[in-house]
Formats: structure tokens, sequence, C-alpha cells
């Protein structure tokens, strides 16, 4: 089997229980959109954000840079894995300590919703801290399992963290109240504790699921042990710190727009400008699932074969085919806007403009993350901070020019042109 094809295989397993995941996950837009206001929808968008930004913090680098060392020494396999995973468990035990002594600031600031109570926002905030920290362990053993080729395994777990993560949102949206409303059997004990439409359920579901993963992921857990190498560490931690903040730029560049926008404009609209923002959005989460799909499988490939004497034009032929796929599929959702808007509600749609902008940042993304590969495997890491630095800068200029006048439509605009500014000029590099 050539090598392009069985990275084609491989990205398709990966892709499979990504895409299955995502699309699952997509169509509960459908019924947030339906139960939720605006306003509060923009709540959970903002939320959501910067447990995106958060995740990359807590992650530290250390899936790309386990890959990378696993590559430099392959006689030190369990050693690379062991201190990979005891960085990221440092990380997020100084990030647990921190955000708990400092609870009360941090949700006076990212409330957003005036009419949603501080102990409300508090509470969201608790959950998020726990499933972010849990979700940050989960990292190196689902990393391990890529590298032990066994997308199987890899793609059980995340379709189930999917379905206990939909299947209890559906029982909080759908189920309960049903119960309630019709006074079945239990209705009387739900009615003493349960709230209809309490976004917190949602962040509940969660950490739920993320727990659930934690869990399945035992057997690699267990292989874990205090045989750490303070030399392996210390270049680990030099290795990933530039893709740490390469990672957090480009999370800034995909999500600082939910985080600027309530804070630049009026009170009265922010929260309900996001969440039509947030909502259309999800439209191009599509593509956005080709482009995940395609980094997974791409990753540890990339790595496996950087050996080889004709690295160069595997990887070129790659990039090739995948401009093809993804410009295919930007057309096929683009012209099919009409039919994609029903997945959310109709008080949404005067939004909708913002999808072919955003699409088309995704596929400036994939083509980026393809011409990445240089610089990692180079070990020249910088040359991530450096790129996704300019892009944060570039996107905060923009977001700042065109939030307050053009609302939506700037936030599209900005995104394109972060995205362009990560491929102008990049090319393979051997």
């Amino acid at each position: 089997m050539s090598t392009a094809k069985k990275f084609a295989g491989q990205t398709a397993v990966y892709g499979l229980s990504t895409i299955a995941g995502r699309t699952l996950s997509f169509f509960l837009t459908f019924a947030y959109t339906r139960t939720y206001s605006r306003g509060v929808y923009g709540i959970f968008s903002n939320m959501f954000s910067y447990a995106s930004m958060l995740q990359a913090l807590l992650a530290f680098g250390m899936e790309t840079t386990f890959f990378r060392y696993l590559n430099k020494h392959e006689d030190k396999k369990e050693q690379v894995y062991n201190n990979a995973f005891a960085a990221i468990f440092v990380v997020t035990l100084i990030f647990l300590v921190g955000t708990l002594l400092f609870i009360n600031p941090i949700t006076r600031w990212i409330n957003i919703e005036q009419t949603t109570s501080f102990h409300d926002y508090k509470l969201y905030a608790l959950y998020f801290i726990v499933f972010l920290v849990i979700d940050a362990w989960c990292v190196v053993p689902f990393a391990k399992i890529r590298a032990d080729g066994r997308p199987g395994r890899y793609g059980f777990i995340k379709i189930a963290n999917i379905i206990t993560f939909i299947g209890l949102n559906l029982v909080f949206i759908y189920g309960i109240p049903f119960i309630i409303r019709h006074n079945l059997p239990g209705s009387a004990w739900l009615s003493s504790w349960f709230r209809i439409g309490w976004l917190g359920y949602i962040f509940i579901a969660n950490l739920i699921a993320s727990s659930l993963t934690l869990l399945l992921l035992l057997p690699e857990l267990r292989k874990l042990r205090f045989d750490l190498n303070a030399d392996m560490f210390k270049d680990m931690f030099v290795y990933s710190f530039p893709i740490l903040i390469a990672n957090i730029s480009y999370i800034l560049n995909e999500n600082l727009d939910k985080m600027l926008l309530p804070k630049m404009l009026p009170a009265a609209i922010s929260s309900e400008q996001l969440g039509i923002y947030a909502a259309c959005a999800k439209i191009s989460i599509f593509l956005s699932i080709f482009v995940q799909a395609f980094r997974l499988g791409a990753e540890p490939f990339f790595f496996s074969h950087a050996k080889n004497k004709n690295a160069g034009q595997t990887y070129a032929r790659i990039m090739d085919y995948f401009v093809i796929a993804v410009c295919v599929a930007f057309l096929g959702i683009t012209a099919n806007i009409n039919l994609l808007k029903y997945f959310i509600g109709n008080s949404y749609w005067v939004g909708l403009g913002v999808i072919p902008p955003l699409l088309f940042g995704y596929v400036s993304l994939g083509i980026y993350m393809n011409l990445s590969v240089w610089y990692k495997l180079s070990d020249q890491t910088r040359y991530g901070f450096y790129i996704s630095g300019v892009g944060a800068i570039l996107t905060i200029v923009l977001l700042v020019l065109f939030i307050p006048k053009y609302i939506v439509s700037g936030i599209a605009i900005s995104f394109i042109g972060c995205f362009l500014n990560y491929i102008h000029d990049k090319s393979y590099k051997f």
C-alpha cells in the first residue's frame, strides 16, 4: 500500500469519528436555537469560545510534541509518554488552583448578560474549570492511541463522548420537561429541583461526557509511570512552548470574535448579536469538520514519514488532493445555505451572510495546516509563533475596526484576514 493511500485510510477512520461526532453535535444547534433566546445562546457561545482558548493552554502543545519526540526517541517511547502527560498534569494543577482562588473575578469578567444571576454564572465557570482539566488529561492518552495506530479505539471513545453529551442534552431539553408537563411518574421529584430552560444543564452534560471519556481511557492512563527524564522534560517544554503560543494565537483568531463582541457592543444588544453570529457560524462547521479530520490523520503521518527520501513530494501531493477536496466542499455548502439554514431557528437567519466568508477562512486554515509541517519537522517551531502572532494582531485590529460598525459582517472579514495571513508566502522547506 502506498504511503498516500495509507494516509487516506487513516484520515478516513479518524475523520469518520470526527465527522460523525461533530455532525451529531451540530444537530443540537437545532434544539438550542429553538429552546433558548438569542441572548442566552450568546452566553453559551461566549463561554465555549473561552473554553477553546483554555483547552489549547492546558494541552500546552504536548500533542504535537509527543509525536515529534516519538519520532526522535524511538527507543524511549514510554518515557516520552510519561513526560508529555506529566507536563500537562503540572499545567492543569496550576490552572486549577489559580482559577479556584480567583473564581469571583473570573465570573464577573465573563458575565455578559445582566439578567443572569451571578450565582448561575459562577456555577457555569466551575463546571467549565473541571471539565477543561479532565479534557486536558485526555490529550496525551488520545495521542498515544493515534501513535499506536488504533483509530478504531479512538473513534469509539470519541463517539461515546458525543453520544453521552447529546443524549443528556436531549434529556434536559425535552425528556425531563415532558415528564413534568404530563405529570408522569417521578414528575414531583423532578419538579423539586429541575429548572426548565436553564443553560447550566449543557455544561453539566459536557462535564459528565468528559468524565466518561477519562474513564474509558483508563487502560492508557494505567500505563503511565513516574519515569521522568529531567532533560527530556525540559526539552519537550522548550519545543512545545512556541507551539502553545501558535495554538493559542490560532484559537484567538477563531474565537476572539465571540470574546470581544460582547465587550465592544452596548450591553443591551451584545449577547443577542453574538447569539445570531454564533448560530449562523455553526453552518460552516461542516467544512471545519473536514479540516479537523484532516489534521488528525495528517499530524502523526507527517511525523512518521519525515525520514523518507521522497517525503516532500508526498506531502505536496497530499496538499493538492486536499485543496481540491476542500474547495469542492466549500462550493457545496455555499450553494446549499438556503437548505442548511433550517437547522437553526428562523430568528437567527438575519446573520446568514457571514457563512461564505467563514467557509473561505476554513479553506485558508486547511492550507496553512499543510504548510506548517515544515517548521514542525525541522524543529523551528518559533515560526509558528511568528505567523500566528501576526495573525492574532491582524484579527484584533480588524475586529476593533469593523465590529462597532458592521457587527456580524465585521467578524467574518477579520476571520478571512487572519487566515489569509497564515498562508501568505509559505512553502515546504526540507
